[in-house]
């Protein structure tokens, strides 16, 4: 009976894939996912509430309105970074003394430039980043505009980052006018990158080490060869480059820049994984409607098993900071920035925390992202949420058959474990029931 149904099943198959193979649409614009065509709940969907029905209201110049923006939005001014490489869709307006200023909060991104239209970013819980476009008020009894924009994904969801909307940052080879040497290479940065090789095209406060970097520098060409010198200079603020009047700080602060890079790794990781495991549970219901089976979550096909382990296995490793490239001395930050960050900390009786910085030859003291305390990492789909749960359990108690994780010492896997298991009520309740019952693990 097997034989008889296997040809239908092939090709049956076969016509599923070639029909996504048709279309020209990135798959995140397809169904499960339908990118587009969802309505987002994110913080701009909600600002955007506030401004129509006048509890809000954005009054000042500029800069004070950014300010405004932000406060709604929870984002704060103490983590902004400047970059003055000419990449982004504003960069007509962006020069060295004129940088872009970026924000960001756990699940908000903000850039702006003097003079220009203000950029969201937005973590939606299901849909991940989705990017909009705030047209501050010129006039007293103009409105602000508020733009879904699909522009953005030209970048962030096909040229840089491929298979969903994402989030990324670069570094460049600026010339002295802030355009980049593109033919002597872009490289897209996050918490794997070399340190010696970030910040191209930004620039850096607060690190006072020994160890290059790329920010604060800018690069010529003499016939086709790149000629660059890193910068020797290790600033506090940026009075000596540019008149620092006009932004919300005088600083582009370094720890700020290196926890933006992990933040949109482990960010990118979580949509990834959710959207394969949300097409593939998809394409499951589809094959066992066609073939009358009873539908269901749980994954019945050896294909859609390998999709959720490959899944599992990425968050895992980017939630661990499995490849995360290790930090020189000299890091300092600011103190306002550090504050801000630490605000909400979920905190165990002991007083630790996750977003506990260490600032040594790594960022945090606990190597276990505090993104797993965001609302994306909630809303994964259940198999997924689960079989992260259950690995991150077996990894910190030391019950991995592998040694994928041997770079962390017994001892912080162990307090790593007592932190979630205190603080983190999914892990709380997943853990607790898988000892309560044994065969569930």
């Amino acid at each position: 009976m097997l034989t008889r149904f296997l040809p239908f099943r092939v090709g049956l198959i076969m016509s599923l894939a070639a029909a996504a193979c048709a279309q020209s649409e990135p798959d995140y614009e397809r169904p499960p996912v339908s990118y587009s065509a969802t309505l987002a709940q994110d913080a701009v969907t909600r600002l955007q509430a506030r401004l129509i029905a006048g509890t809000v209201v954005l009054v000042g110049d500029e800069r004070q309105m950014l300010a405004t923006v932000l406060a709604e939005l929870g984002v704060s001014p103490a983590s902004q970074m400047l970059v003055f490489s000419r990449t982004s869709f504003q960069r007509t307006r962006i020069r060295p003394n004129q940088p872009r200023a970026l924000y960001f909060s756990d699940s908000v991104y903000v850039g702006w430039v003097p003079g220009g239209l203000v950029e969201v970013t937005a973590v939606d819980p299901r849909l991940g980043p989705v990017f909009y476009t705030l047209t501050l008020p010129r006039a007293r009894a103009a409105a602000p505009a508020i733009v879904r924009d699909a522009d953005c994904l030209s970048c962030h969801g096909g040229t840089f980052v491929r298979e969903i909307p994402g989030l990324f940052a670069r570094s460049v080879f600026p010339d002295a006018g802030g355009d980049p040497l593109l033919r002597h290479g872009t490289q897209l940065v996050d918490d794997e990158t070399p340190f010696s090789e970030r910040w191209g095209g930004w620039y850096v406060t607060g690190y006072r080490g020994a160890t290059p970097h790329r920010g604060n520098a800018f690069a010529a060409e003499r016939g086709d060869q790149l000629v660059f010198v890193p910068s020797p200079a290790r600033p506090l603020e940026l009075s000596a480059f540019f008149d620092t009047a006009a932004y919300l700080s005088p600083r582009s602060d370094a720890t700020a820049l290196l926890i933006f890079e992990h933040q949109m790794s482990v960010q990118n990781s979580l949509t990834r994984a959710a959207f394969a495991v949300r097409r593939m549970v998809d394409y499951q219901h589809s094959l066992q409607k066609a073939f009358k089976e009873p539908q269901t979550d749980e994954p019945a096909y050896d294909s859609v098993r390998g999709v959720l382990a490959h899944s599992v296995e990425d968050i895992v490793d980017h939630l661990l900071f499995r490849n995360a490239a290790p930090l020189p001395p000299g890091i300092e930050g600011d103190a306002g920035f550090r504050d801000a960050f630490m605000q909400g900390a979920r905190r165990t009786r002991a007083g630790d925390s996750l977003r506990d910085l260490q600032l040594g030859d790594r960022l945090f003291a606990w190597r276990c992202s505090y993104l797993i305390y965001a609302e994306s990492f909630h809303a994964l789909p259940h198999i997924l949420k689960r079989g992260v749960l259950d690995r991150l359990a077996a990894v910190l108690r030391n019950s991995e058959p592998l040694d994928r994780y041997a770079y962390l010492p017994a001892q912080e896997k162990r307090r790593i474990y007592e932190i979630l298991l205190e603080t983190h009520s999914d892990a709380r309740d997943r853990w607790t029931e898988a000892a309560a019952v044994p065969e569930a693990r």
